[in-house]
């Protein structure tokens, strides 16, 4: 919170001494009056996972003895994505606006599992990996604070909730993603007044609120190999930097 009162007020600063340069001819100057418009978004992300890692655990062989394994698993990098939607924005106050933008997210999660129990009889694997392939169905629900326009442009902060509908879940995968999640996102921008249009190029950051792993998942894998790889995880929670275009 620190972090977004430091913006807030070098924000403010800003259009401070926007107000003090020379004024142009504005592009668009009723636009923002309206009570209701529409637009559409493109965009890029990058999608990471925190994981808490259920050490170690108790693997029953097939001739019946049970041996410890320990296996932590990790995404080791932030892996990029793509995202499309529309979005309808309602005009509440002059420096306030409601935004409801659906949209799909497309990305691929790289995950590396760490088998630090290796047996060269049964399991000799040290490294395994998995490619998480995520498609969301998103509904952002945003509340906009911006700041007095000035020329052709207008800063501004938002803040929302995100729900999220993952299409991609697999059974015959290591993890297995709960089919909902609930992001907290919070982001600036800039709204870009051009002749013919308005554009918003945005930046957030999204943080999921709940466990977004299936728990469940490792109870139903029969194969004693995969077993120990999937039962390594207990709790998983997603993130994700959104730059964002806005066209309205």
């Amino acid at each position: 919170m620190r972090t977004l009162a430091y913006i807030f007020i070098l924000i403010m600063c800003l259009g401070g001494s926007l107000r003090a340069q020379e004024r142009k001819v504005q592009n668009k100057p009723y636009i923002d009056l309206r009570p209701f418009h529409f637009g559409i978004l493109v965009g890029a992300h990058w999608q990471d996972l925190e994981f808490v890692n259920s050490g170690p655990q108790l693997i029953t062989n097939d001739d019946g003895t049970t041996v410890e394994s320990i296996v932590t698993m990790d995404q080791d990098r932030w892996d990029p994505g793509f995202n499309v939607g529309v979005l309808g924005e309602f005009r509440l106050h002059e420096n306030f606006q409601l935004r409801v933008a659906p949209a799909m997210y497309f990305g691929t999660r790289h995950l590396t599992f760490h088998n630090h129990t290796p047996d060269l009889a049964t399991n000799p694997t040290v490294e395994e990996y998995q490619e998480l392939k995520t498609a969301y169905v998103s509904t952002a629900v945003d509340l906009i604070f911006a700041a007095p326009r000035f020329n052709n442009h207008r800063p501004y902060l938002m803040a929302g909730v995100n729900p999220m509908l993952n299409l991609s879940a697999r059974d015959d995968a290591y993890v297995k993603l709960k089919r909902m999640d609930t992001f907290l996102e919070v982001g600036m921008g800039c709204d870009l007044y051009l002749p013919f249009f308005k554009a918003r190029p945005e930046l957030k950051f999204m943080f999921g609120l709940t466990n977004c792993l299936d728990t469940g998942h490792a109870d139903r894998v029969r194969d004693k190999y995969s077993k120990r790889f999937a039962s390594s995880v207990k709790e998983a929670h997603s993130k994700m930097i959104v730059f964002t275009l806005y066209f309205e």
